[in-house]
């Protein structure tokens, strides 16, 4: 089920927008939901790089402890 979402762009973001539709022949709809997919993803991604790195219980080694395991 799809629902319809209203959004203000700048001109300039709105004109890039139509072109990379054009380009791709895709409808600014289908770029829109690819690119929030995108960024959504992103986002979770480093949410959960942030939560590690500030985690004092996660694990951590060395540069060269990382180069001797990977052999570099």
């Amino acid at each position: 089920m799809s629902v319809a979402v209203s959004v203000r762009l700048p001109e300039r973001l709105a004109a890039e927008l139509g072109d990379v539709a054009s380009a791709t022949e895709r409808s600014k709809s289908f770029v829109i939901q690819k690119a929030l997919e995108a960024y959504l993803e992103e986002q979770a991604d480093l949410q959960i790089a942030l939560d590690r790195l500030n985690d004092p219980t996660d694990a951590t080694i060395s540069l060269e402890d990382m180069r001797s395991e990977l052999a570099l």
